[in-house]
């Protein structure tokens, strides 16, 4: 076991390529990142940055074309990159790491009652499943122990009572349809946390909801993991968002990730010009909106060094040569920049 004050989930250095007509598209390059136990740890970045990707890499789901090259994806001082994949599939996804998606309404199938749905996931990721109920007859027709099952029920009632859907009783016995979408993502919130994990991995879980709604699921959300010590990898392109619910701000740029910074210090305090950038093109009373200028670059043949230089008035000639180091700063401030704009 790690000792208690460490990084619960350490991603390091981790490349993944997704084979394609013209050639690998390298959309993971060399990534880092930390997350702290109980933290709720935001991804940020533009659409097509990897985000998604490096969750996925997480949760053992990335598509049959991609390939890791190279690096470590380590979770409780184990590195799950290196494990049987029976192993990680029993063990660790849907049990110790949980995954809340990102549409709702997609998220249960149409045709059978919520609780049935959900009490199936139960029968396989209950914390209350013995070691002794992995072995022997598996699949459809496996056992499902009388005694447990009582237990995993009254706790899936207090749990949809937690999450604040009216009439427990009545609602597990609802096909997902009589629901809305925030209701649907309440009850994904609900599925996550009745396993009891370590971590939840949530991939824009309220970009289809309106704003109202977003905000409820938000503080719902939030309260929950810090009441329950569970730790989230929080991914948006919403940097509002990402504001409202994350304790630390990791941003990444074409596949790389560049800043991570305390929540705080990095919407007051941004040393990467490309997060100057960023929250320069967010609304604000007294400015006008700022575009970042330029393309986004192709992840098939990518600019060597800083990927972020063709678009940056502050690059300097290390910036086209070679990639630059991760810069330690004050309180956990981490930059990846030859020419960080510092606060004067």
């Amino acid at each position: 076991m790690p000792p208690a004050d460490a990084n619960l989930l350490e991603v390091e250095n981790l490349f993944v390529s997704f084979a394609t007509e013209s050639g690998p598209a390298r959309v993971l390059d060399g990534v880092n990142l930390t997350i702290r136990p109980g933290e709720i740890m935001g991804l940020v970045g533009e659409s097509g940055c990897g985000k998604t990707t490096l969750a996925n890499a997480i949760l053992g789901t990335i598509a049959k074309n991609a390939r890791t090259a190279g690096g470590t994806i380590r979770f409780a001082g184990e590195n799950l990159l290196a494990l049987r994949p029976r192993v990680v599939a029993n063990d660790v996804l849907g049990r110790r790491i949980t995954y809340i998606p990102q549409d709702p309404y997609g998220s249960f199938n149409p045709l059978f009652p919520i609780g049935k749905q959900m009490m199936e996931v139960m029968k396989w990721k209950s914390p209350r499943r013995a070691a002794s109920e992995t072995r022997g007859v598996s699949g459809f027709f496996s056992r499902y122990p009388r005694a447990r099952r009582r237990e995993d029920e009254a706790a899936l009632l207090a749990m949809i009572r937690t999450v604040q859907i009216p009439n427990p009783e009545e609602a597990l016995a609802k096909l997902p349809h009589e629901f809305s979408g925030g209701q649907r993502q309440r009850l994904m919130i609900a599925l996550s946390l009745l396993p009891q994990p370590q971590l939840v991995i949530a991939d824009e879980p309220t970009t289809a909801l309106d704003a109202t709604i977003q905000a409820q699921i938000l503080k719902l959300l939030k309260r929950l993991a810090k009441e329950r010590g569970v730790s989230v990898l929080f991914t948006t392109h919403d940097l509002g968002t990402a504001y409202e619910i994350c304790d630390r701000v990791t941003v990444m740029y074409a596949g790389q990730e560049v800043e991570t910074a305390p929540v705080e210090d990095f919407f007051g305090r941004p040393q990467h010009p490309y997060t100057v950038r960023l929250l320069e093109s967010l609304p604000h009373p007294e400015r006008e909106l700022r575009e970042i200028g330029g393309e986004i670059p192709a992840l098939i043949d990518p600019p060597i060094g800083c990927r972020f230089h063709p678009r940056c008035s502050r690059a300097l000639a290390e910036c086209r040569a070679a990639r630059p180091p991760i810069t330690a700063g004050g309180g956990g401030h981490q930059v990846r920049c030859y020419n960080p704009v510092r606060a004067a």
